[in-house]
């Protein structure tokens, strides 16, 4: 493969690595930030509250791993622009790099100060105070997306901007901030994100059940919990998603009247080429589809079991039927990413900047080590994720260290020597 093409899959693996954390680590913290408002309401008075406060340090703790080690992931993947794209950095840096600032500062120093304070001033902090630690964590992991998905959705419809001297100079910070493609974009990830949640938790919840555990009450409440956000997440996760498409680039339309007429108006403007969208745009559509199908009709079998107690402990078909989803919305995520990103090509910025004007000048020898440092960096990370996440849901909530008293050492008599 040429450079070009090395950069393309690069950054595709590195994004789509990266995804697969955010969308679990958004539906995770606002998930654990209802279980301890319900805990820190009833402040442990009545059973459901104590569940609830031993739910919050299981699942907080699930989502903390997660988050550390998309942390990582998000940091390699924004090396790369400075390292592979210096052509795009160079033309479009004041506009695209504002919202990646501005989410710079929501992530990193905002939501990763609070979650912080939450974790290390469990049982230091009044309990009210606390409560506010995690929906601050929550609403800035939220903001983090929204300028991620800003930026993205310029790309995908560049406004409030003019080239001048050949370089995209930032005129209308509010078109920028209110595109519609990230907007519609954003909300969607959002219920994305729920709707993942909703089934990882369900999916463990299902695990310890089918396994007759002792913790009934608890993985009874967690998974229906997970259930309940399964069902909003499915139900309104397609909303926003089919709002996208009255903005969608006439050239993922492929041969059609749009389409072609498009492709006309840019090999006027730019040149001879192939202007339509490759076809793996119309693959990840149709798998994004049928992703979400099939967790409907999982959405449609818990609407009749997420009220019953019995269903919930006893259905073992039901609990595998529960883990194997667990694959779905993730598949449904990365296939509507590709169709979102592949089909935008050949263009960087849409019908400004082309993806090869982008790419650094780089030879294809630099792009091989740098594809095969990334690519296992990022595999690395995804297997540690996956292996922690798995450990510490198999344990269960008694091996929870999340939230845990310090040990108390014993004291030691002191010996004073006699004369």
């Amino acid at each position: 493969m040429d450079a070009l093409m090395l950069a393309r899959v690069q950054f595709a693996l590195t994004a789509g690595s990266h995804f697969l954390f955010v969308a679990l680590t958004l539906g995770l913290a606002t998930l654990v930030a209802f279980m301890q408002t319900r805990a820190t309401v009833s402040g442990g008075a009545v059973s459901g509250g104590v569940v609830h406060a031993r739910m919050v340090r299981f699942w907080g703790q699930l989502y903390v791993i997660n988050y550390a080690v998309g942390i990582v992931t998000g940091l390699v993947m924004e090396f790369q622009f400075g390292v592979n794209w210096g052509g795009m950095s160079a033309v479009t840096g004041e506009v695209f790099g504002a919202p990646l600032a501005m989410e710079t500062i929501a992530a990193f120093f905002v939501e990763s100060t609070f979650l912080g304070l939450w974790i290390f001033g469990w049982d230091r902090l009044n309990r009210w105070v606390h409560l506010g630690l995690i929906w601050v964590v929550a609403v800035t992991a939220y903001l983090s997306a929204y300028f991620i998905l800003v930026a993205n959705g310029w790309l995908q419809r560049p406004v409030g901007f003019v080239l001048e001297d050949g370089r995209a100079r930032l005129t209308d910070l509010g078109a920028l901030l209110t595109n519609p493609t990230a907007v519609l974009a954003f909300w969607h990830v959002v219920f994305g994100g729920l709707l993942t949640a909703g089934v990882f938790v369900a999916a463990v919840s299902a695990y310890h059940l089918r396994r007759r555990t002792g913790e009934v009450e608890f993985f009874r409440r967690s998974m229906r919990v997970g259930l309940v956000a399964l069902i909003v997440g499915a139900v309104v996760v397609p909303t926003p998603g089919g709002m996208q498409f009255a903005y969608v680039q006439p050239t993922k339309q492929g041969a059609s009247e749009k389409g072609l007429a498009e492709q006309a108006r840019f090999v006027a403007e730019f040149g001879p080429g192939d202007y339509l969208a490759p076809g793996g745009a119309k693959v990840g559509e149709v798998l994004m589809l049928v992703a979400w199908q099939l967790l409907m009709l999982v959405a449609l079998a818990a609407l009749v079991k997420v009220w019953s107690g019995r269903w919930l402990v006893r259905g073992r078909v039901f609990h595998v039927v529960l883990m194997l989803s667990v694959p779905l919305p993730y598949v449904a995520m990365l296939s509507g990413w590709v169709f979102r990103e592949v089909g935008r090509q050949p263009w960087m910025v849409y019908g400004v900047l082309t993806t090869r004007d982008a790419l650094s000048k780089v030879g294809p020898g630099w792009m091989a080590v740098s594809f095969t440092v990334f690519t296992v960096l990022m595999v690395v990370l995804l297997v540690v994720n996956v292996w922690l996440l798995a450990r510490f849901a198999r344990r269960g909530p008694e091996a929870v260290q999340l939230g845990a008293a310090p040990p108390v050492r014993p004291v030691e008599p002191v010996l004073t020597p006699s004369y």
